[in-house]
């Protein structure tokens, strides 16, 4: 699952053109394996075994459609569709990250149960009211803007009893620095939110909230882990993004991990339920 943005900007654009232009690379998946311990072609903080833990509270099953926004390259996605029977439908305003999935979907005979699509999720979502069994969204809702807006679209897409699991993972529980915040906004839009403002705005949206947990650590160990796989293959890396734009994830994946660790920005995953 990736990081939506509303606007490219520059520093997004490369930033994830980097990532998704490499992604199905030697390189890009030797980094994964290193830093999450199991590669799933995820882009995010989601290891394998928190992903596992997802499953339980979505409540997924064969004949149910899981909608997963930000869906990145697709292989989380396309994990859930494997493990539970579900079908899925993943969108992201990257063509190159749909393109990849879209093939991976076809790669692993998945096709007729998982779609891709590109879709800004900064608007209103093309689909119909109360068309999905579940909605899930890893490590991107804060980078989009008016989340009263956007939590209110998908629980108009959820049918009655349907749940919505998202993770924030810009939820300011300390102290930062203007420095710390440019460098942890540097790759675009951030929405940077107070504790407890996600609960508010879920139930202003008339879903009722099932759990809230911190997940902090696992973003932590999961920088840092990036960090340290990619300055191993510091100069293949140089050679594909550049200078710029090797210094600046190196820099980015440091205080994500330093912040996160020590409790100053923190990140938390919320379970959701529409009333039948």
């Amino acid at each position: 699952m990736s990081e939506a943005v509303p606007s490219r900007s520059p520093a997004a654009s490369r930033h994830y053109d980097a990532n998704y232009g490499n992604f199905q690379t030697d390189l890009y998946a030797q980094i994964r394996r290193d830093a999450f311990g199991e590669d799933i072609g995820q882009s995010s903080w989601l290891t394998a075994n928190e992903q596992d833990k997802f499953l339980d509270w979505l409540d997924l099953s064969s004949g149910k459609t899981l909608l997963d926004i930000a869906c990145g390259s697709g292989g989380p996605a396309l994990r859930i569709a494997e493990r539970t029977g579900c079908s899925v439908v993943g969108i992201d305003v990257h063509e190159q990250a749909i393109a990849t999935a879209n093939s991976l979907a076809a790669d692993r005979g998945l096709g007729e149960r998982a779609q891709f699509q590109v879709a800004d999720a900064t608007s209103q979502l093309p689909f119909p009211d109360a068309s999905v069994d579940a909605i899930s969204c890893i490590d991107a809702i804060n980078h989009l803007p008016n989340r009263p807006r956007v939590l209110a679209d998908w629980a108009r897409l959820l049918k009655p009893g349907g749940r919505l699991l998202f993770t924030d993972p810009i939820t300011v529980t300390g102290p930062l620095t203007n420095d710390e915040i440019a460098v942890r906004s540097s790759i675009g839009f951030f929405l940077f939110v107070p504790r407890d403002y996600d609960e508010r705005v879920i139930s202003q949206c008339g879903l009722r909230l099932l759990l809230c947990e911190d997940v902090t650590a696992n973003m932590a160990e999961i920088a840092e882990g990036r960090r340290a796989a990619r300055a191993k293959r510091d100069v293949s890396l140089r050679e594909i993004e550049g200078d710029q734009i090797y210094e600046g994830q190196q820099e980015f994946f440091a205080v994500a991990a330093r912040i996160a660790r020590e409790g100053r920005l923190s990140r938390f995953v919320y379970v959701a339920e529409k009333s039948s």
